[in-house]
């Protein structure tokens, strides 16, 4: 099975190093020198990894054959993807990669039904579940552990408990509200003669 695990940014310097955006969590496993990635689209690769290097918090990459800006400039914005086995889980039974999430049924902590990820998209602050209702509509679900509460892979589901109004926009609660006698008796600016 493949999976994307970085997208290829701007040329750093004149010798062909790139920035990299990481999608995955293990990017010393999947982006370490020899790492052979197919990418996308196809006829940019597949690209051998020849070097790697943290600078200035982002990780730089460069990959065999080439050699100067021209070159690492023309990889911008290439998906690079590893070919991993299906059976292979991360190291950490905290994380899940990609296809363990999608077409999981989605259910409130009473078991209530929500619909099933159909999407889950990558942000640089935190990831989405993108949950499809049996209604057709579309909801997005953040991916973090004060909504996310399980991943439950044998039985195909996962547990959210979400604040009002991330479900249902009509149980929406107003975070700030004026004083409503107060704005119909708003003080007049100037002096007092």
């Amino acid at each position: 099975m493949q999976l994307v695990v970085a997208r290829i940014g701007r040329a750093h310097g004149i010798k062909g190093e790139v920035t990299v955006e990481v999608r995955t969590d293990e990017p010393e496993l999947r982006l370490g020198p020899g790492a052979v990635l197919a990418t996308e689209p196809a006829g940019a690769g597949p690209l051998t990894i020849e070097t790697g290097r943290v600078h200035s918090g982002r990780l730089l990459l460069r990959f065999e054959g080439v050699r100067d800006r021209t070159a690492a400039e023309a990889l911008r914005n290439t998906l690079l993807i590893a070919e991993v086995d299906p059976a292979e889980l991360p190291e950490d039974p905290e994380e899940f990669y990609d296809h363990q999430l999608m077409d999981l049924d989605v259910v409130l902590a009473d078991g209530t039904a929500v619909g099933r990820i159909t999407e889950i998209t990558h942000l640089p602050s935190q990831d989405l579940f993108i949950v499809e209702r049996p209604d057709g509509s579309e909801v997005m679900i953040p991916f973090v552990e004060e909504i996310v509460t399980e991943i439950d892979l044998a039985e195909q589901r996962a547990v959210i408990t979400p604040p009002p109004g991330l479900i249902d926009a009509s149980q929406a609660v107003i975070a700030s509200a004026r004083d409503e006698a107060g704005d119909d008796e708003a003080p007049a600016a100037g002096k007092d003669d």
